[in-house]
């Protein structure tokens, strides 16, 4: 009777702790989109408050800015992942992008330090310590009764009442975890195919860990001991596995910082403005020979020369650039990995790729920000290197970013 009740409180405690990750998975997906939709708005007022002050095409070039935004799936709620860390949304122009994007940071790098306990980290990291609870003294508690020959006699079968006995306990603890999964799922209209591979995924997780339970089990040892291996077990594939993999990782695949890439390009950028205007012009031209008939820069400040050393700043941090990004896609197949060797880490990082916040869907964002920041610049050299007239109905034609998802 007793056990009956700490099972009751441990599977309790599995729908409270659920409900409570779900929830604050929810509300940090609602802010983030109200944010957004605040942040296009307003966003939009700015551009064109500043463009109806502008005379020439450079000028609207400098002020006006452009929101970009890498809006949360509706699964994103169950596993926010590397949006606690990286940035989802910037705000650029026409100046060297590299820098625009690797000077902003994630919005919190506190929490994102700390981490956020969202349903993903829950599942993965929690919901084996309950597995542990729920079942490690089911047959030895028994056994240290001494009710355990009664117990098989009176069966026939000496593991048919201990399977059912777990079944019951597992299927009962994948209900309590996954009910306020399905609510959330609910609230933010996530797709039901989602949410069936992430309820899949759990319960796979879920058996694993009773796989583990019944190995140690075999050893017959006290009720203690089996809970002392068992917590031992999850330690060691649930934070030391993970912590090892990750530092053999960082070192085994060298990725530049974004802090590099910034410094870079900015001493790019700063450095133009001491050099001859043809030094900027060769490269820039090598880039784009369709404005080579345009390039003739004369003396004194010049929107076309200006714009330019802007972009082969971006020129100067190119292969740095691609650098960083091919390391960190490295590192996440190595991560990935490693991850086999780790239950936990790898159920947390199959959530974060159902729910489009992994390593991959941060990399995209950042590519759609270069794509369209490659389309403003097409829209202004074709107004800039001709000399057209600034006039701002023809500013309607500004490219708009479009979010990849």
């Amino acid at each position: 009777m007793s056990r009956d009740r700490a099972a009751i409180f441990w599977l309790g405690l599995a729908f409270l702790l659920s409900a409570i990750s779900v929830a604050s998975g929810v509300a940090e997906v609602r802010h983030q989109r109200v944010e957004i939709a605040k942040l296009v708005e307003l966003d939009a007022i700015d551009r064109n408050a500043e463009l109806a002050r502008q005379s020439d095409w450079g000028g609207a070039a400098y002020y006006a800015f452009h929101f970009t935004y890498d809006p949360p799936s509706d699964l994103a709620f169950a596993a926010l992942g590397q949006r606690e860390s990286a940035a989802w949304k910037h705000r650029v122009r026409m100046l060297a992008l590299e820098g625009q994007i690797h000077e902003t940071d994630a919005s919190n790098p506190e929490l994102a330090l700390a981490g956020r306990i969202d349903f993903s980290f829950f599942a993965a990291y929690i919901a084996p310590l309950l597995v542990i609870f729920l079942l490690y003294d089911l047959k030895s508690g028994e056994r240290a009764a001494g009710r355990m020959e009664l117990l098989t006699a009176t069966a026939g079968n000496s593991a048919a009442p201990w399977r059912t006995r777990a079944a019951i306990r597992i299927a009962a603890l994948a209900a309590c975890m996954l009910l306020p999964l399905g609510v959330g799922a609910a609230v933010m209209s996530a797709p039901a195919a989602d949410l069936v591979l992430v309820s899949v995924a759990v319960a796979l997780h879920l058996l694993v860990w009773w796989g583990l339970v019944a190995l140690v089990d075999r050893l017959s040892a006290a009720p203690t001991t089996q809970l002392t291996l068992l917590v031992g077990v999850w330690l060691l594939l649930a934070i030391l596995v993970p912590a090892t993999g990750r530092i053999l990782v960082e070192r085994a695949v060298p990725v530049p910082s974004g802090a590099d890439i910034l410094m870079l390009q900015r001493e790019a950028v700063n450095r133009a403005w001491d050099m001859p205007k043809e030094d900027t012009m060769v490269p820039f031209i090598e880039r784009h020979p369709e404005w080579a008939d345009y390039s003739a820069i004369d003396a004194g400040f010049d929107w076309r020369w200006y714009y330019a050393f802007q972009q082969v700043g971006d020129q100067a941090a190119e292969e740095i650039s691609k650098a960083y990004t091919l390391g960190r896609l490295r590192r996440d197949a190595a991560a990935g990995l490693a991850a086999w060797m780790s239950p936990p880490a790898l159920l947390e990082r199959h959530l974060q790729f159902l729910a489009g916040t992994d390593v991959r869907s941060v990399i995209a964002y950042e590519q759609s920000v270069r794509d369209f920041h490659a389309e403003l610049r097409s829209f202004y050299y074709a107004r800039l290197f001709r000399g057209k007239d600034f006039r701002l109905e023809d500013a309607d034609g500004l490219p708009e970013y479009i979010p990849a998802h």
